[in-house]
């Protein structure tokens, strides 16, 4: 029988500890992470005395070989969004917080449907950019609250990886002789697409006028604009909609929590995270919220 070695043991047993470590860590921050969003979140909640739903589609995993994840808007996010609703009084504001480069119309729909039936006041956040099926989402609330440099963007069909505006300016173009089949198939779903959006929107904004939500559908969603184009604030409130730019210092401070370096590598962008103050101010302790 081999004599008992203290060391040997000890060695073995920190070995263990340390693997053991190596494997939890991820979850151990993960739930953190979760903890902060939360704890982030009722804050804003006790001080707006409202619902507040999020919706952030941010790149914060890294797939096979390093290859990063992105989060676009799918029924698994209207589920969960749809069920939020529900749970909440129909006396109880809504905030909405959303950054998302868009997603699929059907979850898209679902979410903006939900949110314009409830009854109380509905206010969508919006602290940096809420494109495609974001902005349907947006155009939904009673007030959208977006940061000044914040943005919105088209809503024009897109057919695949199309847009179906462009689809139909084959058919100006060409005779139908000279154009194949599957382009005349998709140009007819492009011209349904396109029907269907705006008829959608004037509904969604017909407590806006009737004028008001025709002008504001055309406008959006018949691609006169590129679909990544930014929709400033200014622009917006030129449309008539309910623009506001105040968006609480408790969201940027949410937002804080989503952001996710890539990799090991440092982020592309960096400051001395205080605010710095004027000539002529009080000096004191920097908040570093």
């Amino acid at each position: 029988m081999p004599a008992y070695d203290p060391f040997s043991y000890m060695f073995n047993l920190l070995w263990f500890m340390f693997i053991f470590f190596l494997i939890l860590s991820p979850w151990f921050k993960k739930m953190s992470l979760q903890r902060a969003r939360e704890a982030a979140i009722r804050t804003i909640e006790e001080k707006r005395k409202s619902r507040v739903i999020t919706m952030i589609h941010r790149q914060e995993a890294m797939g096979f070989l390093g290859i990063p994840i992105f989060r676009f808007i799918n029924i698994e996010d209207s589920e969960r969004v749809l069920r939020a609703i529900r749970m909440t009084p129909d006396d109880m504001p809504i905030d909405f917080i959303i950054h998302t480069p868009g997603g699929l119309a059907l979850a898209a729909t679902q979410i903006a449907n939900a949110l314009a039936k409830h009854k109380a006041p509905v206010r969508v956040i919006v602290p940096h950019y809420a494109m495609s099926g974001g902005t349907l989402i947006a155009l939904s609330a009673d007030e959208i609250i977006m940061d000044p440099n914040a943005v919105l963007g088209p809503v024009d069909p897109q057919i695949g990886q199309m847009p179906a505006a462009s689809i139909l300016k084959v058919l100006e173009q060409k005779e139908p002789k000279d154009i194949d089949d599957q382009t005349l198939i998709l140009a007819d779903v492009s011209k349904k697409a396109i029907e269907q959006m705006k008829t959608y929107l004037t509904n969604l904004l017909t407590s806006k006028g009737m004028e008001k939500a025709e002008r504001i559908a055309e406008e959006l969603a018949v691609g006169k604009f590129t679909h990544d184009y930014p929709l400033t604030t200014e622009y917006l409130k030129e449309l008539g909609l309910p623009v506001k730019t105040e968006v609480p210092e408790e969201v940027y401070a949410l937002m804080e929590l989503y952001e996710q370096p890539v990799g090991a590598q440092p982020p592309s962008v960096q400051y001395i995270p205080v605010p710095y103050k004027q000539a002529g101010q009080n000096s004191g302790s920097a908040n570093t919220s």
